[in-house]
């Protein structure tokens, strides 16, 4: 079972919880910092050389992104141009393309492995997609994609995995390319999630920034630092807001509290 709320209180920590992370205040050294800054393509390739395409699950999106996709359109049968910034091995791309065939999509990834498993998909078709290799924090996307050509971005668990003095430059990326008048769909590590609190000491990088093991890493917003960071860059914000959802495996009596940022903003 689970139960799910929306709003814009975070999350509220226990005693416990609390105590753990007022404790875990030692940061990774500066040298560490810098080559985890610098081999962060590397730690994502490596990532998914070891996962494949197996480590997420395709994510259908019957859910709130379709209902926006929808919402996006003047009609019924209207063509639309998406960027997945971000795409993985195509997750969100492939049953999104499956659902809706009035859809032509740009997908980019950092890393060229994963652009490689989604060329390889037996989906994916260069009249209805173009799949590239993009830093977006540097690649210039004008590269590979009209100027406000863009109905809809999808930023889908990608920013967190960015160094966040370098997120506003995602953004501006971004903004190139959207059409005036549309939105970026942004879903992504909220504070104190699950994930936040299970990191082991000397694993932090920064203010709700960690490492994992595997040398990739995990940023976790509060709904004020993205509102910000997207307001900085022009956008105005049409929904932000935390989704608390706590999972409960009734098997082992273990409550698991997830927290996500959902929100939507928009290009003037």
């Amino acid at each position: 079972g689970a139960f799910q709320k929306k709003g814009h209180s975070a999350r509220v920590l226990s005693p416990e919880e609390a105590e753990k992370l007022a404790k875990d205040q030692v940061l990774v050294s500066e040298f560490k910092r810098l080559k985890l800054e610098k081999e962060a393509q590397k730690n994502w390739d490596l990532f998914y050389k070891r996962n494949s395409t197996n480590f997420f699950k395709d994510r259908h999106w019957t859910t709130r992104e379709f209902q926006e996709l929808k919402a996006c359109r003047e009609f019924a049968d209207q063509k639309l141009t998406i960027l997945e910034a971000g795409c993985g091995v195509g997750n969100c791309l492939f049953p999104l393309l499956e659902e809706d065939l009035n859809i032509f999509a740009y997908a980019c990834d950092f890393s060229p492995r994963a652009v490689e498993y989604v060329k390889k998909n037996a989906l994916y078709t260069t009249e209805r997609c173009k799949v590239f290799q993009c830093d977006l924090t540097k690649d210039d996307l004008l590269d590979n994609i009209p100027a406000d050509s863009v109905d809809v971005v999808t930023l889908i668990f990608v920013l967190s995995a960015i160094h966040p003095d370098k997120m506003h430059l995602v953004l501006r990326n971004i903004y190139k390319v959207l059409k005036p008048g549309r939105c970026v769909l942004f879903r992504d590590y909220g504070l104190y999630d699950h994930a936040m609190l299970r990191f082991k000491s000397g694993s932090k990088l920064g203010e709700n920034f960690y490492v994992r093991q595997d040398g990739t890493r995990s940023y976790f917003f509060t709904e004020e630092f993205l509102s910000q960071l997207f307001k900085a860059e022009g956008y105005e914000q049409v929904v932000n807001e935390y989704v608390q959802r706590e999972t409960v495996n009734r098997k082992e009596d273990l409550r698991v509290p997830r927290v996500f940022l959902q929100s939507k903003f928009q290009k003037p």
